[in-house]
């Protein structure tokens, strides 16, 4: 067995200088049992990949090209290298988020710039064969804020999740072959919230975390009906929030008792625990991440990698799986405007 056989690859997502970014595309990194990162290289070039998604079965990776307004499938060539398997298709302005399927049969991307929400069809060798846009959101509140949306979910029970941090929403859909998607139902935030991110724990609740007024919230399907409503809304930081601040990507430990949560601007991570009992989310401590405006962080076997979209580096933390709280920084890897963490299937 070679020394680089059991580590884990990482694939980076990065703003590149189309979008006043140093990154040069799709990076890749060796993460080693011990924590340490490696930076391997650019695994393709490509316009601001700022955020990455993998196919769950093929040796696939769907990236959103961020300025250029598109989406595009790289296919695994060699050890580290990606090649485009195909050419781009046309997404909207600020494309921002992609997300898979579970079943491989779809991707989802989410446009930050003009709120649209798309579903890209696969075929059987994760080919995008079709594109559908999605019903676009309406303000529930004034009428008069731009759409954003912003994330999509795939949710346990086949459905769709997605945010519009513009108008305050998560939105449900359904999955319809040769349709795309068909709105469920829609569950509305509190104004100015601006819902970012979000993951589902394994009791089925969904934690969402607020960009603007950097908050936790927690919604649960209701037995019967299956529509989604809000039980708890609470601070994400356990101390108040600064001036500059912004949220951003919300990730938990494996068992599912604690949540992390990265605040831009004051450079935090935040650690929450997660009352399986009680269904209740608590801000236990804030420590400093490291870097320079943590955009995306990924936890995975004890360890807590964080993404540094301006000072230009992946801090690491071990992680006590205890107390789910960090140790000093273990490692920082170089990186060209890192904005998304995902790790390679």
């Amino acid at each position: 067995m070679t020394p680089r056989e059991n580590h884990l690859l990482i694939w980076t997502g990065s703003y590149t200088a189309d979008n006043g970014g140093h990154g040069a595309g799709i990076g890749a990194i060796a993460a080693a049992p011990d924590g340490t990162l490696t930076w391997r290289g650019t695994a393709a070039k490509a316009d601001s990949p700022s955020f990455i998604a993998v196919h769950p079965s093929l040796p696939l990776v769907y990236a959103v090209g961020e300025s250029a307004q598109s989406v595009q499938a790289f296919r695994r060539r060699g050890e580290f290298g990606l090649e485009p398997a195909c050419e781009p298709w046309p997404a909207g302005e600020a494309a921002c988020h992609v997300a898979v399927d579970p079943g491989g049969r779809f991707v989802a991307v989410a446009c930050w710039g003009d709120g649209q929400v798309l579903l890209y069809e696969l075929d059987n060798d994760g080919g995008i064969t079709a594109r559908f846009a999605a019903a676009p959101s309406a303000d529930p509140y004034d009428g008069g804020r731009p759409s954003r949306a912003h994330a999509s979910l795939m949710l346990a029970d086949g459905r769709i999740m997605t945010t519009d941090l513009g108008h305050d929403l998560l939105r449900v859909w359904n999955y319809v072959p040769g349709h795309g998607l068909v709105l469920d139902h829609e569950v509305v935030l509190p104004k100015d919230s601006g819902p970012r991110h979000l993951v589902q724990h394994p009791d089925g609740r969904i934690f969402v975390v607020s960009e603007y007024s950097i908050e936790i919230f927690a919604a649960r399907a209701a037995s019967g009906t299956g529509q989604f409503e809000l039980v708890s809304q609470g601070p994400a930081s356990a101390a108040n929030a600064r001036e500059g601040d912004s949220a951003a990507e919300i990730a938990l430990s494996p068992n599912g008792k604690f949540a992390y949560v990265g605040i831009r601007g004051s450079n935090r991570i935040c650690v929450l625990d997660v009352d399986g009992v009680r269904g209740h989310i608590r801000p236990m401590t804030d420590f400093s991440s490291g870097g320079d405006w943590p955009r995306h962080h990924l936890v995975r076997d004890g360890w807590l990698h964080v993404a540094h979209e301006r000072s230009h580096d992946v801090t690491t933390f071990r992680l006590d799986a205890e107390s789910g709280l960090p140790g000093d920084i273990g490692n920082r890897l170089v990186v060209g405007s890192p904005t998304a963490l995902v790790v390679a299937s």
